[in-house]
């Protein structure tokens, strides 16, 4: 699944492309996803793009009269900027002309994504109104970190995943994080030390935003807007890496399953 990098990767790439493009029509090829695409989606003729933003990780392209088209990615979409001449593939569900002559493609071969038309304030969406901070932003603070942590008696990895906790922490970045913050992901998170909480707090945000800047993780089913994939798996230390050497101390990695997700981890440098 597309996590918060990619998404952010995904909202960058679009950007330049469709912010102030009028879009000048839109052809619905499967509008069965995870929702059905509703007819309102066709209200987007003739309406001008006035910014392309991302919440935890939904896309939203703002319109005026404070409408918005929210989209997902589901388990494998991508969006990608594509000229009209370029051939259609598989699976490319929603097509939205632009007035630059380009088109913005919405890609989901499992159809988990979805495409929504909200015409009111986006963040009181149902989708989005119960979502925690975003990890990079200011209201992501250390108290507020420390005080979740407090009143969880819950393994601090799933503690982390919660998007009430903080949105985007997906599966490979919380794996990622716990390791260079040396803690065991099964711990309960009010019994961890405010000193090891902290240096979670600090990876956390240099996890997510080393990624961003790499372009993403390399997964299978992910896409840039240009078709490329990520890079940041290239560095990863401990996720999908079962029974491999730790970079660190050399003793294999560790594969469990917490939360019905893999969780991988070094059971010497994470105690």
């Amino acid at each position: 699944m597309p996590e918060l990098p990619e998404v952010e990767t995904t909202c960058r790439g679009i950007r330049p492309h469709i912010e102030g493009q009028t879009i000048r029509n839109i052809d619905v090829h499967n509008g069965s996803l995870r929702w059905p695409v509703s007819d309102e989606i066709y209200q987007l003729r003739d309406t001008t793009v006035l910014a392309v933003k991302r919440r935890a990780k939904y896309l939203a392209l703002e319109l005026p009269s404070n409408n918005h088209i929210l989209l997902h990615l589901g388990m494998s979409g991508s969006l990608r900027i594509a000229s009209s001449e370029e051939p259609l593939r598989k699976h490319d569900h929603l097509i939205f002309h632009l007035s630059n002559g380009l088109e913005m493609r919405f890609h989901d071969p499992r159809r988990f994504g979805c495409a929504l038309w909200v015409d009111h304030d986006l963040e009181s969406h149902p989708l989005l109104q119960n979502l925690g901070p975003e990890p990079l932003s200011d209201s992501f603070t250390l108290p507020h970190f420390l005080q979740t942590c407090a009143k969880r008696d819950r393994a601090i990895k799933l503690h982390i995943m919660d998007n009430a906790t903080v949105v985007g922490v997906g599966n490979i970045y919380a794996c990622e994080s716990l390791f260079l913050a040396h803690i065991n992901p099964k711990r309960s998170a009010n019994k961890i030390s405010k000193a090891k909480l902290s240096k979670l707090y600090e990876t956390i945000r240099m996890v997510l935003a080393r990624s961003i800047e790499q372009g993403g993780t390399t997964l299978r089913d992910f896409l840039h807007s240009d078709g490329q994939p990520g890079y940041f798996k290239q560095q990863l230390e401990v996720y999908d890496r079962e029974g491999e050497p730790c970079h660190t101390c050399q003793r294999p990695i560790k594969r469990i399953t917490l939360g019905q997700r893999s969780t991988f981890y070094c059971t010497h440098c994470q105690r």
